[in-house]
This record gives structure tokens, sequence and C-alpha cells, in this order.
């Protein structure tokens, strides 16, 4: 299992963002609960937000991604993935 950071820039729409919150983060809730997503939550200034989460691989990550309520409603108007080594902290006890 490989940890990826994904930094989501949201559209410019307030009212739809609004209205797909509730089921990303149903959609994210189980994945928190397994371990699966470390973090996530908004940017401050609102434009956006931040996940730390485990998956397979790029492949995996991308079909996750892929489901998110952000994405199928068009609120994740761009994101930035990395793949994240974790070599201090608690994540890092996982591997």
């Amino acid at each position: 299992m490989t940890w990826f950071t994904v930094d989501t820039r949201y559209a410019d729409d307030a009212d739809r963002l609004a209205a797909a919150r509730p089921a990303h983060r149903d959609y994210l809730r189980p994945m928190v609960e397994s371990g699966r997503v470390l973090a996530a939550g908004p940017w401050a200034d609102g434009t956006g937000g931040f996940v730390v989460l485990r998956a397979a691989d790029r492949a995996e990550l991308d079909e996750l991604l892929a489901a998110d309520p952000y994405t199928l409603q068009d609120v994740a108007e761009s994101r930035v993935i990395r793949e994240w080594n974790i070599v201090l902290g608690t994540p890092a006890a996982l591997d």
C-alpha cells in the first residue's frame, strides 16, 4: 500500500460545493474508520481541500477519486496528486 496526498481545487460554485459536501464526507468516512484515510479537510480559505490516503497503487487511487461525489458532481476542478513516503509519525509505523 502506498500513501498519496491529494490537493483538490474546488470549482468556483459555492452552492454546488455545499450540495456535494455531505455525500463527499459520507464517502470518505468508512475510509477514515478503516485507516485508509489519514486526514482530510478543506483549506481555511475555502478554495479546496486536502486528503492523505492509502491505495494499492495509482490506478486504485484514480478509481477511488473517480467515485468521489466531488468528482461526480463536478466540484473538483483540479487535483495535484503526489506519492508520499512517510518516514516519521504514526503512519510510518503502519508500513
